[in-house]
């Protein structure tokens, strides 16, 4: 069934979590498929068990209240110590994952929606924070809009799937621009900072279950980085299959918006997602990814060039079976 959407139908959704309203896209449970990209130098590759779900046929909006931005929520995170923290040398970057939990923070969001700006901004307030303050945030730009009169140049599929992916162990039936995942669980009351401060707390109380360590290396003179991450984790097994991610993310991206809901507007982007390696099934509690990245083709999407100054990569290891995020590491690329 090929999916069809109706636009801009008001539709109250009822929830016990969140009064918020969002952008819906309703899916019927199939299973889904993970496209395993980039596999070049990468160990342990995979074709996951999961098949495109059939997504039924109505794209339902609404607004989001006025977000409250959580400015206090990065003082306190900041007092979470210097853990995990980036080290630079003049021929190698690296970074190491802390002995607590870090929360990767997931935005699934779309040029297309005008219910998504306020969110992006509210992502953009971690897009220097790293591990360290324990918020390690992804923008994820899915496709599901782009028929609806506006092309977002950062979407992927991929995250379509993804969020489907997500929804679907989460026991869900709807996806909607904007919707935020928390180390792989959605959290609907993202913009009320007490309720996003208490789930990213109770997640860094928890000691680690995997170690992240990512190294980056430029090759002066030809645009070009070696990417290197590898994961470990003693929780890996038949019960609990892992697989591990590396993405590079871009800042200060900007659009002009020339359609759709969100015509004449400029879009500010922090902490794109534009390259997507993964996923790579630990073997034996291991597993490494290595990837030479070249800034002219480095971007999955229409617009390939990154710009190193405002780049960095996102490594994590997910619980196959849960999608849990077990732990994540972020580095920016060298200077």
């Amino acid at each position: 069934m090929q999916p069809v959407f109706k636009h801009c139908t008001q539709y109250a959704r009822h929830t016990q979590h969140t009064h918020h309203t969002h952008h819906t896209h309703h899916t019927h449970h199939t299973h889904h498929t993970h496209h395993t990209q980039h596999t070049q130098h990468t160990q342990h590759t995979q074709h996951t068990q999961h098949t495109p779900r059939t997504r039924r046929k109505r794209h339902m909006h609404q607004r989001h209240r006025p977000l409250q931005r959580a400015a206090a929520l990065v003082t306190a995170f900041t007092l979470l110590g210097a853990s995990g923290v980036a080290s630079a040398a003049s021929a190698m970057c690296s970074a190491h994952s802390p002995a607590h939990r870090v929360a990767l923070v997931e935005l699934y969001s779309s040029e297309g929606c005008n219910s998504c700006p306020p969110a992006d901004a509210w992502l953009g307030q971690w897009k220097n924070s790293g591990s360290t303050q324990s918020v390690v945030p992804l923008a994820l730009h899915v496709d599901y809009w782009n028929s609806l009169g506006w092309t977002d140049r950062f979407s992927q599929h991929r995250f379509t799937e993804r969020q489907q992916m997500l929804a679907n162990f989460a026991g869900g039936h709807t996806v909607y621009t904007p919707e935020v995942f928390v180390a792989g669980r959605e959290l609907r009351s993202w913009s009320q900072p007490d309720s996003f401060q208490s789930r990213v707390g109770k997640l860094i109380a928890e000691p680690a279950k995997a170690d992240v360590a990512l190294a980056i290396k430029p090759r002066p003179g030809i645009g070009a980085f070696d990417v290197t991450a590898r994961f470990d984790s003693a929780a890996t097994g038949v019960a609990t299959p892992l697989n591990a991610y590396v993405a590079v993310y871009e800042n200060a991206l900007s659009s002009q918006v020339g359609a759709g809901e969100n015509r004449g507007a400029t879009l500010h982007h922090e902490r794109v997602a534009r390259q997507w390696i993964g996923p790579v099934p630990l073997v034996g509690g291991t597993a490494q990814i290595r990837r030479d990245i070249r800034l002219e083709n480095a971007g999955d999407t229409a617009d390939h060039r990154l710009n190193a100054e405002r780049a960095g990569v996102v490594a994590f290891v997910e619980n196959a079976a849960t999608g849990d995020v077990l732990q994540v590491a972020e580095l920016a690329f060298c200077p």
